[in-house]
C-alpha cells in the first residue's frame, strides 16, 4: 500500500495532514500553507479516499501501517501530526502504539472514544447516484439533493467527485468498503498511554468532544491541551480558520523553537 501525498516546503521537521472520513489531502492545504512553520508539510489521502489506492479493509491499524509506510520511504524517524475526525483517531492509534514515532500530536474534533455513526444515510445517498447518467456536475447534485438537502454537504461531497480516462464520472472513494467497514471508524482507539505533548482542538458548537470526554483524553494523553475553537463546529478549520491557525502555530512554535 502507498498512499498518494504531496509534500509542501522543505526541510525539517516533518509535519503530517490527515484528513476526516470522506474527505482528502485538499481539506488541510490551506490550513497547512498559513502556517509560519519551518519544516516539510505532508498532506495525506487516506487508504480508499483522494488519489490513494483503493485496499479491501478500511481499520485504524490498516491507517497507521499505511503513514508508517510513508514515514519509511521518507526516510523519517519521526514527524509531528494533526489528524482531523478520522484522521484524528488515526494519529492517536499511532501515538499509543508507535510513540517513538509521534514528535507531537494534534487532535482536531475527535475523542478516544467509541462513537455511534452518523454518516449511514450519506453513504447511502452516495451509492444510489447514478453517476452513468450525468454529464454535469449539476447533475450528481440533483441526484444527491433528493436525500441530502445541506448545500454544504453536498459541496464536500462534491470534492471527491471525478472524471475517469474515458471521462465518465467517478467517486474518488472505495464506496463499498467504506460502507461495510464503516463500524470500524467509530470504534474507541486504546493502548497504553503517549506521554508526548499533545493538543486536543474542539469546536464549541460541535458535540464530538464532550466535557465527559476529558478525563479519558487526559488518561490516554497525560500531557495534554484541550481548547476549544470558537464559533465552529465539527469543520472546525472551515468555520474559524484563522483560530485554527492561531492554535496550531502556538502549540508546534513552542515545540520547534530553540
Amino acid at each position: 500500500m502507498r498512499l498518494f501525498y504531496e509534500k509542501l516546503r522543505s526541510g525539517e521537521p516533518a509535519y503530517f495532514f490527515l484528513h476526516g472520513f470522506l474527505g482528502s489531502l485538499d481539506n488541510w492545504r490551506t490550513i497547512a500553507k498559513s502556517l509560519a512553520l519551518p519544516g516539510t508539510f505532508f498532506l495525506v489521502d487516506a487508504r480508499n479516499h483522494g488519489r490513494s489506492p483503493h485496499y479491501p479493509s478500511h481499520t485504524y491499524p490498516d491507517m497507521a501501517q499505511d503513514i508508517l509506510a510513508v514515514l519509511a520511504e521518507e526516510g523519517l524517524d519521526s514527524a509531528h501530526f494533526l489528524g482531523h475526525s478520522m484522521g484524528g483517531k488515526t494519529a492517536m492509534y499511532l501515538a499509543l502504539h508507535f510513540p517513538e514515532r509521534v514528535a507531537s500530536l494534534v487532535v482536531v474534533d475527535i475523542a478516544p472514544r467509541a462513537y455511534p455513526g452518523g454518516h449511514e444515510a450519506i453513504l447511502q445517498a452516495l451509492l444510489e447516484v447514478r453517476l452513468d447518467q450525468a454529464t454535469r456536475r449539476e447533475e450528481v447534485e440533483a441526484q444527491l439533493a433528493r436525500t441530502l438537502p445541506d448545500p454544504a454537504i453536498r459541496q464536500f461531497l462534491l470534492k471527491s467527485l471525478a472524471r475517469n480516462e474515458e471521462g465518465r464520472f467517478v467517486w474518488r472513494w472505495n464506496l463499498p468498503v467504506l460502507q461495510r467497514d464503516y463500524p470500524h471508524i467509530g470504534v474507541a482507539v486504546e493502548g497504553p498511554p503517549y506521554p508526548g505533548p499533545a493538543l486536543f482542538l474542539r469546536g464549541e458548537r460541535s458535540p464530538y468532544i464532550r466535557p465527559q470526554d476529558e478525563t479519558e483524553i487526559r488518561r490516554l494523553f497525560p500531557a495534554a491541551r484541550i481548547e476549544t475553537v470558537p464559533q465552529a463546529g465539527h469543520w472546525v478549520h472551515v468555520d474559524n480558520p484563522s483560530a485554527v491557525v492561531e492554535a496550531i502555530q502556538r502549540f508546534w512554535s513552542s515545540l520547534t523553537t530553540p
